[in-house]
């Protein structure tokens, strides 16, 4: 691997933090891909994106356990962590893992495992302190809490909380399904869009690792919205929630002392008089926070918006293809100049040049393959 790395990045190595560096704009990073079990996947992917040429080159496959789904890295960088749709224990439930990042090369070493005490698992996140690792069980109508030990294994599980209620819809919402869970910057509350109840529950996030439903325990969407993902502004006074049924975005006011949301407005992430299906999946803001990104699975685009960082509200700036079907997941680059979006039905990532200023997009010609591509993140 040594032929990777210039003389002079080695040396920089020694004195400078290898994830930092990493991410610089027109340098190489690296991006981890997760996939799920089909078409021939291999599992986790580590690649190198040249951030001057807008390209991707596969590094490395991470073959353990089956679909791993969503990944999270701890704050410092060190380990990465992963769920799995099933794991290498005998329990045959979900599973998270912990990997050790080497400094040098990117390169993924596994550390240990748990179980998530059900099925289903669709999300992790950690907590910004790096005490704990938080799963969304889809399958299984729950959230686990796991405390992160100082060498970056995973404790077993501190709680497991189980979600109940239901919704309007007959196919989709007869019952709890936890999709994603987002903590706060300060640790201090978790944030769990639960699609089948139409319910953001909020949690009070205790030393223990324990979760109390916080003073105002959820915000209530409209009814058949179907809460999916959400993302909180860098100033902690906004949130936003992509609903995948209704295929919309909510604006939130936070309080911060209690964690509470306020509903600010709610958009249409589709253009006007579209009525073909389709459902809203991912969501991220630009690094300067000034813009806000979405996917729409069926209508196959990225939605973007411009933040209005005092009032929360958003205006739409356009739509872009994403050049594929079922765009589960996508990311922006650190540096803010490019976008990936992974197709998951069309097994290909594409590369998007983005105008920094304007926040438009502009494909750049570069595809990437991965079979069954469900999560993308840069080091």
């Amino acid at each position: 691997m040594k032929k990777l790395i210039s003389f002079c990045f080695v040396l920089t190595l020694l004195i400078t933090d290898s994830s930092e560096l990493l991410a610089q704009p027109g340098t190489k990073s690296i991006i981890y891909a997760g996939s799920s079990s089909v078409r021939g996947s291999k599992g986790i992917y580590v690649l190198e994106f040249d951030q001057q040429k807008g390209t991707l080159k596969e590094l490395q496959t991470v073959t353990e356990g089956s679909s791993p789904g969503f990944l999270a890295f701890s704050p410092n960088k060190d380990f990465l962590y992963s769920i799995y749709g099933k794991g290498t224990l005998e329990d045959g439930n979900g599973a998270v893992m912990s990997f050790k990042i080497d400094p040098f090369t990117g390169f993924l070493k596994k550390v240990n495992e748990q179980s998530v005490g059900g099925k289903g698992a669709a999300h992790i996140s950690i907590d910004p302190k790096g005490r704990f690792a938080y799963t969304a069980n889809y399958g299984d109508a729950s959230v686990t809490v796991f405390p992160i030990n100082s060498d970056g294994t995973l404790a077993k599980a501190s709680d497991y909380v189980k979600h109940t209620g239901s919704s309007i819809n007959p196919q989709r919402q007869t019952r709890p399904y936890p999709h994603s869970s987002i903590p706060s910057a300060d640790g201090k509350f978790l944030y769990v869009s639960d699609l089948g109840t139409d319910r953001i529950v909020i949690y009070e996030v205790l030393n223990g690792g324990k979760l109390k439903p916080a003073a105002v325990p959820f915000v209530q969407v409209p009814a058949g919205s179907g809460p999916r993902h959400f993302k909180i502004h860098q100033n902690g006074n906004f949130a936003y929630s992509v609903d995948e049924l209704s295929n919309t975005i909510v604006a939130f006011k936070v309080n911060k002392k209690t964690g509470a949301l306020t509903i600010i407005e709610r958009l249409s992430m589709l253009p006007e008089g579209y009525s073909e299906v389709t459902y809203a999946s991912d969501v991220h803001f630009s690094p300067d926070q000034k813009f806000i990104y979405a996917t729409n699975r069926g209508h196959e685009s990225l939605v973007i918006y411009e933040v209005n960082a005092k009032t929360g509200k958003l205006k739409m700036i356009g739509h872009e293809s994403t050049l594929g079907k079922h765009p589960r997941n996508f990311m922006i680059s650190k540096s803010g100049e490019y976008v990936l979006v992974g197709n998951t039905f069309t097994d290909n990532v594409v590369i998007f040049n983005r105008d920094t200023k304007t926040g438009l997009l502009k494909p750049n010609g570069v595809q990437h393959t991965i079979p069954a591509v469900s999560c993308l993140i840069e080091l």
